[in-house]
């Protein structure tokens, strides 16, 4: 019979770019389920960042990290002996057209697309001993265009076919490797919008839903595509953004 439990007692997850948004929302979701829960911050001390931004470290381990850089991506893996979850939530997007400059396109392909390999690779070995789960978070931005961020699409793109490839290929392993591709949800990152009324009023009409995205909205997804009732998933990258892509 099938284990409907959302029961992560026992369990280990680590959530890189953890520190506000949809990755501490997650975070926090799987220490209520009863997991130990590590996250991730480019910051020195949690004690820098602000509940009013999405952050919340209540029963959390926090680790600084820049995900741009490889080295510490690996430094990080070896503070870890087990782990059955990683969240890679970590991202970064750049306005007023700076992502066309090539090293600003470049800067954010790094955070948003590389690191999520050198995260993945890094952590195969004790996914793999687990019978884990690795999450990448996309963006809706994968299925249409953004044309003030190239850089940003580009890799929220890479990161959908990433998931496709990784799940394919470490599925044998015993690793479920699957997606989310949140909408607009209401975070720091999108400000620009959501505290902007006009471009608010107007994106809450084009959502079907009629509501902007709640970072908890992704954090029950990171849940359920971990948990035994997702066991027949893998390499999806799921869209949540309350039919707004209809």
């Amino acid at each position: 019979m099938i284990d409907t439990s959302l029961d992560y007692n026992g369990k280990i997850v680590c959530v890189v770019g953890g520190s506000a948004g949809i990755g501490n929302a997650t975070a926090q979701a799987f220490r209520k389920c009863g997991a130990e829960v590590h996250v991730t911050g480019t910051r020195a001390d949690h004690s820098e960042y602000k509940m009013e931004d999405g952050s919340d470290f209540a029963g959390l381990t926090y680790h600084q990290l820049d995900a741009a850089d490889d080295g510490a991506i690996i430094a990080l893996r070896q503070k870890f002996e087990k782990l059955d979850v990683l969240i890679c939530s970590q991202g970064m997007v750049m306005y007023k057209r700076a992502e066309f400059e090539p090293e600003n396109f470049a800067k954010v392909i790094q955070v948003n697309l590389n690191s999520l390999m050198t995260c993945a690779g890094q952590f195969h070995d004790l996914l793999k001993e687990a019978q884990g789960s690795l999450i990448i978070i996309s963006s809706t931005a994968a299925f249409h265009a953004t044309v003030g961020n190239p850089a940003y699409n580009a890799s929220k793109t890479g990161a959908m076919g990433l998931t496709r490839t990784l799940g394919k290929a470490w599925a044998p392993d015993g690793i479920r490797v699957n997606g989310i591709a949140p909408g607009l949800i209401a975070t720091k990152m999108t400000k620009v919008t959501t505290e902007h009324p006009k471009r608010r009023e107007a994106t809450i009409r084009s959502i079907p839903v009629g509501r902007i995205g709640d970072p908890d909205d992704m954090a029950g997804l990171s849940l359920f595509l971990c948990s035994p009732l997702a066991s027949y998933i893998v390499g999806q990258t799921i869209i949540a953004d309350g039919g707004l892509l209809l």
